[in-house]
C-alpha cells in the first residue's frame, strides 16, 4: 500500500496539500511486465507517474516500425504524453512496461492546475522536461552520428542504466524494432561482439556484462 513517505522519498514535492491531493486524485495501479500503458493514436486521460519498474516509451512509424526513445524509471513521469495531455491531440507515442511496475495516474486537468498551485510541482514537470528533452537529444544523436554497431553497444548501456540488468531477455527482431533497422544487421552485429568476446548468446537471452 502506497502512503505519504512513499510519496515524499520518491518526488521531489514539498507542499504537503500536494501529496493530499495526489492521494486524493490519483488511482494507484500496478503492471505486468510487457503490459501497454499508452497506446499510440489514443487520446490520454491521465498521465503516469513512476513509482517502480520501468517503462519503455517508444514511436512508431508510417509502416509500424518502431524507435525507443526513452525509459521511465522510478520518479520519472513522460514528457511526450504531458505534451500530448496539455495540447489534447492523440497520443503520438506507444509505452509499454519491461518488468513489473506500479505507477500513480493522475487526472490531465490537474497537470496545470497543479502548476499554479504548487511550485514543486511546476519545478518537477519542468525538470521532467528538460530532463527528457536532452535524452530525445541524445536518440538523435546517435542516430544521426553513430554507426550501427557504436549504436547496438547504446543500447545495451542505457537498458543498463534504466534497469540495472546485465543481461537482456527477449529477441534480435525486438533488438531490432528499438533501433529501426532489421534483425538481420542486428544479429551480424551480435555475432561480431560475441566473437569478440563482449557478449555472450544464448537462447533468448544476451549477457553484455563485458561492455559495461
Amino acid at each position: 500500500m502506497l502512503k505519504s513517505k512513499d510519496i515524499i522519498d520518491i518526488f521531489p514535492f514539498e507542499e504537503e496539500e500536494l501529496i493530499k491531493d495526489i492521494f486524493k486524485e490519483s488511482s494507484f495501479t500496478s503492471l505486468d511486465e510487457n503490459t501497454q500503458l499508452i497506446k499510440e493514436g489514443e487520446y490520454i486521460k491521465s498521465f503516469p507517474l513512476i513509482v517502480s519498474g520501468c517503462i519503455k516509451v517508444s514511436r512508431l512509424d508510417l509502416d509500424g516500425d518502431e524507435l525507443l526513445l526513452y525509459y521511465l524509471n522510478k520518479g520519472e513521469v513522460c514528457t511526450m504524453a504531458l505534451t500530448c495531455c496539455t495540447t489534447n491531440i492523440k497520443s503520438n507515442i506507444q509505452a509499454i512496461a519491461i518488468e513489473d511496475s506500479k505507477i500513480l495516474k493522475i487526472p490531465v486537468k490537474f497537470i496545470d492546475e497543479w502548476m499554479y498551485k504548487y511550485p514543486s510541482w511546476k519545478k518537477f514537470i519542468m525538470s521532467s522536461y528538460r530532463f527528457k528533452f536532452e535524452e530525445l537529444l541524445n536518440t538523435i544523436d546517435s542516430i544521426a552520428f553513430m554507426k550501427m554497431d557504436q549504436r547496438l553497444v547504446l543500447y545495451f548501456k542505457n537498458l543498463y542504466r534504466s534497469t540495472h540488468k546485465k543481461e537482456f531477455i527477449g529477441s534480435h527482431k525486438q533488438i531490432a524494432y528499438d533501433l529501426n533497422t532489421s534483425r538481420e544487421v542486428v544479429s551480424r552485429l551480435l555475432k561480431k561482439l560475441e566473437k569478440n568476446k563482449k557478449i555472450v548468446i544464448s537462447r533468448n537471452k544476451i549477457d553484455f556484462s563485458s561492455l559495461l
